[in-house]
């Protein structure tokens, strides 16, 4: 394979370091792929810990002949600025959705690229956001949803958080219980409160409360329901961070009898799909903790996949 330094957002006030991956050998334009990250800050990899798990997919792709571009979040390689600058009011647009267009752009200005077959992976939370990142200018062939959800990120922390709590010692809960109950209220009133007080409410991480409200009047079921695109969507059935008999049947509920749409459940894998440790998701540290890869049965599905409904 091919390896080529990039910078997504050259001569913009973020521009992120990134990685263009391409097949050794290039006869003719080949297909491609972006990475779009989950939640949090993460680098192009999207390295958790000993996990790496959008280099173990670039790599496998391009053994398949497929190319791909990854990147630094914003909030990772310039998260600081991103906070200090008062004229702006942190969305999921700033932090992902903007980045991710470029990097559409980027692959289809180069010659080495098949400008009409462009895909989208969203792993998490960026799962969540692909079919609005398609809408707002992706302008992708098709979309791969890996350990995604419908539901809001509100519902979904508010889950992960109750379970949290459950697994801890009583002066532990007593005092993260104050934390996430205040971040609860939060949520619970949050669709009521206008746009200007939600600005003002803080939530930590440079986001506020407006973050997630924004975010939750963009749900993915919106826009999957106005797509007619491909989709392939991907779930662990260890994952404890997203559910599979909750999220991955949501998604067979939503787009059930559509000819265009593949679901893959992978027994055994977690968010991250590769061989879960523990179903705790207060034992994230030891789910994360070891090095484990991305199998080939992953990577061959996806590429598989990408041939398949290349136009």
């Amino acid at each position: 394979m091919i390896q080529e330094k990039i910078t997504v957002g050259l001569g913009t006030e973020f521009p992120l370091k990134g990685m263009l991956v391409l097949p050794d050998k290039i006869e003719k334009p080949v297909p491609a792929v972006v990475f779009v990250h989950g939640s949090g800050s993460s680098n192009m990899d999207e390295k958790v810990m000993k996990l790496t798990p959008f280099k173990d997919l670039a790599e496998g792709l391009a053994a398949h002949g497929i190319a791909s571009i990854r990147y630094d979040k914003r909030s990772f390689a310039h998260g600081m600025k991103m906070i200090r600058d008062k004229n702006t009011v942190i969305t999921v647009k700033e932090e992902t959705i903007e980045d991710a267009v470029m990097a559409a752009e980027m692959l289809r200005k180069d010659k080495r690229i098949d400008s009409e077959n462009i895909f989208i992976i969203g792993h998490s939370m960026g799962a969540m956001l692909a079919p609005r990142i398609d809408a707002e200018g992706g302008n992708f062939k098709g979309l791969i949803l890996m350990a995604g959800t419908l539901r809001t990120l509100e519902e979904v922390m508010k889950e992960q958080m109750a379970e949290q709590l459950t697994s801890m010692n009583k002066l532990l809960k007593f005092i993260a219980g104050k934390q996430m109950n205040k971040m609860i209220a939060a949520f619970n009133g949050m669709y009521e409160k206008n746009d200007e007080e939600a600005k003002k409410i803080k939530m930590g991480g440079g986001t506020t409360l407006y973050y997630f409200k924004e975010m939750g009047k963009h749900r993915a079921a919106d826009y999957l329901n106005q797509t007619e695109k491909p989709l392939l969507i991907m779930q662990g059935e260890k994952d404890f961070q997203v559910k599979a008999k909750i999220d991955f049947t949501g998604y067979q509920k939503l787009l059930k009898g559509r000819k265009n749409v593949t679901f893959k459940l992978y027994e055994g894998l977690d968010h991250a799909f590769v061989s879960y440790i523990t179903e705790n998701i207060a034992e994230a540290k030891k789910e994360y903790g070891v090095e484990r890869h991305i199998g080939e049965d992953v990577i061959d599905d996806i590429a598989n996949w990408i041939i398949k409904n290349r136009g």
